[in-house]
C-alpha cells in the first residue's frame, strides 16, 4: 500500500491537474472529434518471450492477450534498457535519438537528451496538443535523477503527474521523484515494495483524475530486472522451475562473433545453478506485475472506462539465461534478446487474435498518437502505426517486411584484475571470466519477416566486419550462421538494405524491404561512405 504522505501529495497534485488541464485540441494535427479513447502502457523491464517470460503472467494473458491481440513478432530497436526506452518515447531508432547505452556519457537521460528529444516524445505531444492527462509511474531512463542531469527535481515535459524512479530498477530502498520532489522509500513491504507502490499510485490516479479529458497512463515496473526481489508471498513460488534447456542452451556458438565464442562450454555446475536460481527469481517478481495488471484493468472496468481504453503490455528488451553458454544478460543480437511480448486490448480490437506481422518498439509512439487522433506525419518518428493491424484493416502483403536493430557495445579501458588474460575492452564479466559485452560488440541488423522469408542479417563494426545471417524459419534457435553459404547476391542486397536503414530518418525508415514486392534494388544508391564495408564483405565471403 502507498504511504499516507504520498497519498496526500498525490491528492493535492490531482486537484491541480483537474484545475489546470483544459488544453484545447489543435485542429491541425488532432483530427478525431468523437470521444477519444484512454490509453494505458504497461512496460516491464527485461521481460523475454523466447524463454518463457510470459508463463507466470496468467492474469495478464487473460485480461489483455485473450481480450485483444498478441503480436508474435514484436522486436526492440536495441536490446538494452535506455536506448530501447528512448526508442519507445521518441518513435526513433538509436541512430536518430542518439542514446547508445545506459550511461550519462551514452546520452541516457543526459542534458543533451533533454534538450534535443525529450520535448518531442509522444507523451509530450499528447499533453501539449491533445489535452490528454498524462501520468507516469516507475522506471524512466537508467540515469534519470543523476545530479549532472537535473536530479530528481527535473520533470520531463509531457507529464501532468510524474512519479519517476531515481536511476535503475529496485524493489526497496529507492527514491521517487513525485512531481520533482524526492520521496524516499525503505524496506517495509506494506508501503515500499515498488511494484505495489506503482499499482496503488496508478489506482489513485484513476480515481482522482479529471473525467473531462482523456488520459494516457504509463506504468513502468522494475520487474523482472535484477535484483529480482520477490514480494514475501511469492518468495517460495516456482521452487522446481529451471531455465529452459532449449537447443541453444549451454552450447558453443562456434560460428558466431568472438564475444559469443569466448563463453566457456559446457558451463560449470555452479554457473548453471546460478542462472536457474536467477530464472526462478525473475518469475517470482512477475507475479506482482500480474497483480498490478489485474488491479488496473479491474479498476477501469469498475469505473466504466475499460471499453474506451487501450491497454498495451510489453517490455524494453528480452533476456537470456544460458543460451550459447552466456550466463545472464541482454545486449545480444539473437531472438531471445531482441524479441519481446506485446499484447493490446481496446476498442475495435477483436479478442483472441494473434498477429505474425512485424512490429517494433519504435511503432508504439506512432500507434498511440494514431489512437489519439494525431497526424503522425507531422512528427519525425521512424516507426509506423500498427492500429490498422489491430483493427483488421491491414493485410500482410501491404505491411512492412523489415526493421532495424542497433547496438553499440561497451568495454572497460583497463583489464579486469580477476580476468587479466581478457585484456581491456570487455565488460559485464562473470567470475568465470565470461563476458557479456565488449567495445566491438557493436552491430546493426536487418530483421526480415515476409511471406517468403524469415531472416536476420547482422554486421559487426569491428576489424573483421563480422557477419551473421540466420534463416529463422529453418533454424529458430539460430544455431547455424549461414553468412558463408547464402547466395552472394542476397548478401549484397541485405548489406545495401542495412546501410539504407542505418542512414534512414522518418519516412525513409519505412521504405519497402528486400522481400517486399515493391522493393527496388539500385546499386547506384550505394553510399560512398559505406562502400568500403561492401568491398571488405565481398573479400571475406570469397
Amino acid at each position: 500500500m502507498g504511504s499516507n504522505g504520498s497519498s496526500k501529495v498525490f491528492l493535492l497534485n490531482c486537484v491541480l491537474i483537474c484545475v489546470t488541464l483544459c488544453n484545447q485540441l489543435s485542429s491541425a494535427v488532432f483530427t478525431k472529434s468523437y470521444r477519444r479513447p484512454n490509453i494505458v502502457l504497461i512496460l516491464t523491464d527485461d521481460l523475454d518471450i523466447s524463454i518463457g517470460g510470459l508463463s507466470p503472467l496468467t492474469k495478464t494473458k487473460k485480461l489483455i492477450g485473450d481480450a485483444g491481440i498478441s503480436f508474435t513478432n514484436a522486436f526492440v530497436a536495441s536490446p538494452l534498457c535506455c536506448p530501447s526506452r528512448a526508442s519507445i518515447l521518441t518513435g526513433k531508432y538509436p541512430h536518430n535519438h542518439h542514446v547508445i547505452n545506459n550511461t550519462l556519457e551514452g546520452n541516457c537521460s543526459s542534458k543533451a537528451w533533454q534538450k534535443s528529444e525529450e520535448a518531442h516524445t509522444f507523451p509530450a505531444l499528447l499533453k501539449t496538443y491533445g489535452g490528454y492527462q498524462t501520468f507516469f509511474a516507475g522506471k524512466y531512463l537508467n540515469q534519470y535523477g543523476h545530479s549532472e542531469a537535473g536530479g530528481v527535481e527535473h520533470v520531463p515535459p509531457g507529464w501532468s503527474y510524474w512519479v519517476g524512479l531515481e536511476k535503475n530498477s529496485k524493489y526497496y530502498n529507492y527514491t521517487l521523484s513525485v512531481n520533482g520532489k524526492p520521496q524516499k522509500h525503505g524496506a517495509d513491504y506494506s508501503k515500499d515494495y515498488l511494484t505495489d507502490v506503482l499499482a496503488n499510485m496508478s489506482l489513485d490516479f484513476l480515481q482522482y483524475k479529471s473525467n473531462y479529458q482523456p488520459f494516457f497512463m504509463m506504468v513502468s515496473t522494475p520487474a523482472p530486472h535484477s535484483p529480482w526481489t520477490a514480494a514475501p508471498q511469492y518468495q517460495n513460488s516456482f521452487n522446481s522451475t529451471k531455465a529452459p534447456r532449449d537447443p541453444n542452451f549451454n552450447i558453443h556458438g562456434k560460428d558466431k562473433h568472438w564475444l559469443i565464442r569466448q563463453a566457456k562450454t559446457p558451463m560449470s555446475n555452479s554457473s548453471i545453478q546460478f542462472l536457474d536460481d536467477a530464472f526462478r527469481k525473475r518469475w517470482r517478481t512477475l507475479l506482482s506485475v500480474d497483480d498490478l495488471v489485474e488491479k488496473i484493468v479491474k479498476s477501469l472496468e469498475v469505473r466504466g472506462e475499460l471499453d474506451n481504453t487501450y491497454v498495451f503490455f510489453t517490455s524494453d528488451n528480452g533476456y537470456h539465461t544460458g543460451q550459447f553458454s552466456l550466463p545472464l544478460d541482454k545486449r545480444q543480437l539473437y531472438e531471445f534478446d531482441i524479441r519481446v511480448p506485446l499484447m493490446v486490448r481496446g476498442p475495435n480490437i477483436k479478442p483472441n487474435q494473434t498477429s505474425q506481422m512485424l512490429v517494433a518498439n519504435v511503432d508504439l509512439g506512432p500507434t498511440i498518437l494514431d489512437i489519439a487522433g494525431y497526424n503522425v506525419n507531422k512528427t519525425q518518428m521512424d516507426g509506423m502505426s500498427f492500429l490498422p493491424v489491430m483493427e483488421g484493416k491491414m493485410n500482410s502483403s501491404s505491411w512492412r517486411t523489415d526493421i532495424l536493430v542497433e547496438y553499440e557495445g561497451e568495454g572497460s579501458n583497463v583489464s579486469d584484475p580477476a580476468c587479466p588474460l581478457l585484456g581491456p575492452g570487455v565488460s559485464e564479466c562473470f567470475p568465470d571470466c565470461v563476458c557479456e559485452d565488449s567495445y566491438n560488440n557493436t552491430y546493426a541488423c536487418v530483421r526480415t519477416i515476409a511471406p517468403s522469408a524469415n531472416l536476420q542479417y547482422c554486421e559487426f563494426d569491428d576489424n573483421e566486419v563480422f557477419v551473421e545471417v540466420y534463416n529463422v524459419t529453418a533454424d529458430p534457435f539460430q544455431l547455424t550462421n549461414i553468412a558463408k553459404t547464402i547466395d552472394q547476391e542476397v548478401l549484397e542486397k541485405m548489406n545495401h538494405r542495412l546501410m539504407m536503414l542505418q542512414s534512414c530518418s522518418g519516412q525513409s525508415c519505412r521504405t519497402p524491404g528486400l522481400y517486399d514486392p515493391r522493393y527496388k534494388f539500385d546499386p547506384r544508391q550505394m553510399f560512398t561512405s559505406h562502400s568500403w564495408r561492401l568491398n571488405r564483405l565481398r573479400q571475406k565471403m570469397k
